[in-house]
This record gives C-alpha cells, sequence and structure tokens, in this order.
C-alpha cells in the first residue's frame, strides 16, 4: 500500500512558485499558510510562455485546463534581423506553449485556494517564528529574504548586464517574432484579452532610467513590425527592469526550508523559463512531501532541481549574449538560420 504523507506548510512569497507550490499541496492533504507582503494580487502584468512542463505543473496544482482555455497558443513563429529580414522561421510546433498573462494566472492559482489560505499584506515571519510548520516554502523571488537568512548576502543575485522593457499593445495579433540587432533583441507575441504582449532588452548597466522615449530611439529604426507596436503601445503601461541572474547555490534545502522559483535560480529571460521553473519547482516539491517524509523529500527535491535550474541559468545567459551580440552577427545569423532549418 502506497503512504501517503502530509503536514503543515508555511510558503513564504504569494508568486506564481509559491501559489502553484501551495495549491499542489492543498490538493494533496497539507495545510498551508501563505505570506504575501503585497496587498493584493497585481492588476498587471506581461504574458508568460508556459512550456509543457509548466503546463503539467499546473495540472498538479489543478488549474491546467483553466490556464489552456483562456491563454493562446504559441504554434508558429519566426526569428528575425532588426531590418526586417527572416532568419528562420518555426511552424507547426509539435507541443505549443500556452500564452497567458500573469495577473489572469495568478487570479487562477489564487481562486482555487481555500478562502483564507493567502495572507495579503502580511510580511513573512523570521524563519526562527515558523516552527509550527514541518517544511518552509522559500518563495519570495529575486530579494529574497528567505535566502538571505540561509546563506547570507554572498548569494544575492547580480546584475546581468542588461536591462529590459516590458508591456503590451491595444489589438490582438496571431505573429510570434523576436528580432536580434546590435545589442539588443525585441519580441512580439499574442496574449490573452486580444492585446499584444511585447518586450525588449538591451545590453546596459544596472539603474538606467528606461523611459519610453530611451525605448522608442534605441528600435525607432527596426522594422515595421517592432515600429508598430511602438506607436501603439501606452507609456503609462510600460516596465522597466534591471535583470538579475543568481550565483549557483550549494544547496536549494537548508534544515526544513525549501527554495523554489527565482529565491533559488533567478535568470535572464531569454529561454522564457524562470516562470516556468518556479512552477516546476512548486509542483515537483509539493509531490516529493506527499510521497517521503520531509527530510528525504528536501534531500531528492534539491537534486531534482538544483542542477538543471543552474544550468538554464547558465544556457539564458548564454542565449542573451548570442541574441543581443555586436560583433560577427552576419555569423550568428547565418548558422542560427541553419540550425532552425533544420530543427
Amino acid at each position: 500500500m502506497t503512504t501517503t504523507f502530509a503536514g503543515k506548510a508555511a510558503v513564504l512569497g504569494g508568486g506564481i512558485g509559491g501559489l502553484t507550490a501551495a495549491n499542489a499541496l492543498i490538493a494533496r492533504g497539507w495545510h498551508v499558510d501563505v505570506f504575501e507582503r503585497a496587498a493584493s494580487p497585481p492588476g498587471t502584468g506581461t504574458a508568460l510562455g508556459l512550456w509543457p512542463a509548466a503546463a503539467r505543473a499546473l495540472e498538479l496544482a489543478g488549474v491546467g485546463g483553466q490556464a489552456q482555455r483562456l491563454g493562446v497558443l504559441q504554434e508558429s513563429g519566426a526569428l528575425m534581423r532588426w531590418d526586417g529580414k527572416i532568419l528562420g522561421r518555426f511552424s507547426d510546433i509539435r507541443t505549443p506553449a500556452i500564452l497567458l498573462s500573469r495577473p489572469v494566472l495568478l487570479g487562477l492559482l489564487i481562486g482555487a485556494l481555500p478562502t483564507g489560505t493567502v495572507r495579503f499584506g502580511s510580511t513573512a515571519p523570521p524563519l526562527a517564528d515558523l516552527r509550527e510548520y514541518d517544511v518552509v516554502v522559500g518563495a519570495d523571488g529575486l530579494g529574497s529574504a528567505v535566502r538571505e537568512q540561509l546563506f547570507g548576502p554572498s548569494y544575492r543575485p547580480a546584475h546581468s548586464g542588461y536591462a529590459a522593457w516590458r508591456g503590451w499593445a491595444p489589438g490582438a495579433t496571431t505573429a510570434m517574432s523576436e528580432t536580434w540587432g546590435p545589442g539588443a533583441l525585441f519580441g512580439i507575441t499574442p496574449r490573452d484579452g486580444n492585446l499584444t504582449n511585447w518586450f525588449a532588452a538591451v545590453r546596459a548597466p544596472a539603474g538606467g532610467a528606461g523611459t519610453v522615449d530611451e525605448l522608442r530611439t534605441r528600435f525607432g529604426d527596426w522594422h515595421p513590425a517592432v515600429r508598430d507596436v511602438l506607436d501603439r503601445l501606452d507609456p503609462d503601461e510600460v516596465l522597466h527592469h534591471d535583470l538579475y541572474e543568481s550565483p549557483r547555490l550549494p544547496s536549494y534545502v537548508r534544515g526544513n526550508v525549501a527554495l523554489i522559483g527565482d529565491a533559488a535560480h533567478a535568470m535572464t529571460p531569454n529561454l522564457g523559463r524562470g516562470a516556468c521553473e518556479a512552477m516546476i519547482d512548486g509542483a515537483t516539491l509539493a509531490s516529493l512531501l506527499t510521497e517521503h517524509p520531509v527530510v528525504d523529500a528536501l534531500g531528492l527535491y534539491d537534486r531534482a532541481r538544483r542542477r538543471r535550474t543552474q544550468l538554464l541559468v547558465r544556457a539564458s545567459r548564454m542565449v542573451a549574449r548570442v541574441a543581443t551580440a555586436t560583433r560577427l552577427t552576419g555569423v550568428r545569423n547565418t548558422v542560427m538560420g541553419t540550425v532552425i532549418r533544420f530543427a
């Protein structure tokens, strides 16, 4: 007979990874309290690409079907040069990603939880005050206080050398493209709500203002599809962020505490895997905690997730460098076109 384990968990952070873990644990008999310092869920946010493994994680959390119904499938796309030349096309993707905006996904995850599970406006207590819980999940993002308590300031994420703008524009699109130019890239995708999702990244030092005027100046001579988005976007809805990545943590676990998502492995967005891996972390951790005693489950979680996600951090950094190269771009473009045709 299969033994099922259950207990009491504190999830510190009410983002996508933490809420996935909370839903998956509650569905398997655990009591969960989620501590979220924000007063309410965010009302705005750009689209996330939910790749198949992330979609399966949402199924474990009980919201996979809803996410698929509300999202838009990314079934084709193109890689382009800044002047509009097509480097390669992707079509008839066998297992397409689901494009869904962050607020909608968070709404699904919160709505699936019992009332009162998420304590909004509640700063996470210090770990020493959480002794009543069998396991503590550090899901508190890039500036994780949990990670700092466990490993100290030397493991804070470092600036990646890139900054990004993100946003959406009125009007639907069925096209998906990513355009590479010297020192920069620009992506366009569909998203739910009959909107056009877009993102842009440049090589830049930390602390830049990242104004909309700077965005338009930087990409204003790119091909027509990029200029069309720049003309349609609402400046008040544009987000700007410096991009960070995590150093290699020696473990994602210490004692009865496990780190997930950006608290463990922040990465540049070039592979579109950051949010996906947070969901997979949460679902994997929940499944293991149901199948094994806490100590064993946490060890298995660390072995299952640390090496893989740390490789993704490095791979995403490498893709960022290739996509925003300033030298040998002709060779890069030829190689990428060949790779895409064979793929």
